[in-house]
């Protein structure tokens, strides 16, 4: 029993260790919290009091473009704020109610409008779907899987939600009616109001003077909240100057705005209604896709300019456990918001609780300003919103995505495109599927130019099949990704290239090659098999261990004959030469010419990276031509 106490509590000692590295990984702010000092509070207390003051217009008007009641949307910023920040491995990002997070959830709960549920509760079912999807991902490390999503679909997306977003406005800045979600015929309807002079004036006023008013606050107050400071001022005179009865409408009329305290109020669908979760799937996922580029965008920025560290993972399960806590706190889905977040950053945040005073200081604000919200004129809410979203439209990195390439522009143009004529989740599917499939087209086109010696001895190209010697062995060097979009077109070029009936044995110079899959192995040997039916040989030179191991756990090798593949070796040239050697015995035994020409060919994209034909494959592989000759 003594014997057995030391790895006993060696063990006990791994899994100590283990679960508190754990631990410190999935509760970043404890780790902080050890170091807290008292300039760090204050510094946090600054930075939240700053964005709390951001945040409680904003809220209210991303409640006007989803269509939910305002407190639903001011519980998004306490409660999934509050519970993003504690789990949150970035000190400075904030979670809440964002521009595209409200468009999507509009559009959404406009086409399953009039089912078993009201809107409400149908942002609470996507909530809870949104954070599942998120947390999951964190958990299975996926986070790192946003990289390979093309910026210039988040260009193209993050430009459509701004124009989407100012027109959507554009009836309630004309006080005519127009549906929640249904962005294009709202902005037909309000041109047809316009030419034909059917809306009131008063509302657009209100909107010019708002925004002139914004204007002004930033002009010569330029450290006040200009937002907040002109809605109070418009709500106040709203209120003492009954400016109602001109036909405009408030955030009262919208839904009263009550103070109140964040109470559980568990999920709002019965068992019989679970045939609503189907439908919402889709737009759960899209805007769990879109949560995550937020997150790992803002999160890198951020971290970029204070030079902390962060977990893109840990980011994705900080965000889906603010998304649950709002879907048991009837709040509606968030995700990472750019402006809080780097309003947050400048305020001089330094730690996780700066995000959470600023969730606590808008529930207090609540008691005190809630009457006050109510008397905001939903025009100069819409002003407000329409400035919002002309200022999501950054003219230099569309121009940057329009110009760089042919691929970027049609990825932008696609996205774009779809968000205006399908639904906003399918937009990102849409532009995801074009820039993956542009991506594989490129890796999967490979260009083969024909090489071979010229008097001196040295490699050089041979151009329109001019001053070809009668070649019995051909050399094609293979070099890049294997995998099975390419896998096919190689073995037609190839085929093409070994139509000659001059060459009798094709030697593919892999040493290049890398991430053979299961297509590509079968290109290999549908091209050994034609080779053989036409009484010619295939043989591989310069594999490196992977290659060779994808070719004998496939049964490849067995197939092509191990005697015809020749691994790499410490001299580079080595695999080449045995393999010409083994040529020459194949041509020898079938009673060809012992000297024959070789003949080389290399992609011609390579050669652009690698100083031209001088560096080709095979150049500096030998120092005299006759390596090269059989």
């Amino acid at each position: 029993m003594t014997m057995e106490t030391p790895p006993v509590r060696g063990a006990l000692d791994h899994i100590q260790r283990h679960s508190r590295r754990w631990l410190g990984a999935r509760f970043p702010l404890g780790e902080v919290l050890k170091t807290y000092s008292w300039s760090k509070l204050k510094a946090d207390f600054v930075a939240g009091s700053t964005v709390s003051l951001v945040s409680i217009p904003q809220a209210i008007g991303f409640a006007l473009i989803a269509g939910l009641p305002p407190l639903m949307v001011i519980m998004s910023v306490v409660v999934g704020g509050f519970a993003c920040a504690l789990f949150s491995s970035s000190r400075h990002l904030v979670f809440g109610p964002t521009n595209s997070i409200s468009i999507i959830l509009a559009a959404t709960l406009h086409s399953l409008s009039g089912g078993a549920l009201t809107a409400a509760e149908l942002a609470l079912v996507l909530a809870l779907l949104i954070g599942a999807f998120q947390i999951v991902a964190g958990l299975t490390q996926m986070g790192k899987l946003t990289q390979f999503i093309s910026r210039s679909v988040v260009i193209a997306y993050g430009t459509a939600i701004g124009l989407l977003l100012a027109s959507g406005q554009v009836p309630h800045l004309l006080g005519v009616a127009a549906e929640h979600g249904d962005f294009i015929n709202a902005l037909i309807g309000a041109g047809d109001h316009i030419l034909h002079l059917d809306f009131n004036p008063f509302p657009l006023c209100m909107g010019v003077v708002t925004l002139l008013l914004f204007w002004t606050i930033e002009r010569f107050f330029p450290k006040m909240p200009a937002e907040l400071l002109g809605l109070v001022f418009l709500s106040l005179i709203t209120q003492h100057l009954g400016l109602r009865e001109l036909g405009i409408r408030t955030i009262g009329d919208e839904g009263a705005l009550a103070a109140a305290v964040p109470s559980f109020i568990g999920m709002p669908f019965r068992q019989s209604e679970w045939a609503v979760v189907p439908p919402l799937i889709s737009a759960a996922l899209a805007i769990a896709i879109l949560g995550m580029l937020e997150a790992v965008s803002i999160s890198k920025t951020m971290a970029a300019k204070s030079g902390q560290p962060f977990d893109a993972n840990q980011e994705l399960v900080a965000m889906g456990t603010g998304n649950v806590a709002n879907s048991f706190f009837g709040a509606m889905p968030g995700s990472a918001s750019f402006a809080r977040s780097a309003a947050n950053f400048q305020s001089g945040a330094q730690t996780q609780v700066a995000a959470l005073m600023s969730s606590a200081m808008v529930l207090g604000a609540l008691f005190f300003v809630a009457p006050l919200i109510n008397f905001i004129p939903v025009p100069s809410l819409a002003a407000h919103l329409i400035r919002i979203g002309l200022r999501m439209i950054n003219r230099e990195q569309i121009r940057i995505s329009w110009r760089s390439t042919k691929s970027d522009a049609i990825v932008f143009a696609a996205t774009l495109l779809a968000a205006f004529f399908l639904k906003l989740d399918t937009a990102i599917y849409v532009g995801v599927g074009v820039s993956l499939a542009l991506f594989l087209r490129k890796a999967s086109a490979p260009s083969l130019v024909e090489y071979g010696f010229n008097e001196q001895g040295q490699l050089s190209e041979i151009e329109n099949g001019k001053n070809r010697g009668n070649s019995a062995i051909s050399i094609v060097h293979v070099e890049g990704e294997l995998f099975f979009g390419a896998a096919d077109l190689f073995q037609e070029q190839v085929r093409i290239l070994a139509d000659d009936a001059g060459i009798k044995v094709v030697i593919l110079r892999m040493k290049n090659a890398r991430h053979l899959d299961a297509t590509s192995v079968m290109s290999l040997l549908q091209l050994h098999d034609y080779l053989a039916r036409t009484g010619r040989h295939l043989l591989i030179s310069g594999i490196n261990p992977d290659v060779e191991r994808v070719l004998r756990k496939s049964g490849a090798r067995k197939q092509i004959g191990k005697e015809n593949i020749f691994p790499a070796e410490a001299n580079l040239t080595m695999s080449t030469k045995r393999a010409l050697l083994r040529a020459s015995q194949l041509l020898q035994q079938a009673g060809a010419a012992p000297s024959a020409g070789v003949r080389i060919f290399y992609d011609r994209n390579r050669e652009n990276t690698k100083g031209g034909a001088a560096d080709a494959p095979g150049a500096g592989d030998h120092d005299k031509p006759a390596d090269y000759q059989i």
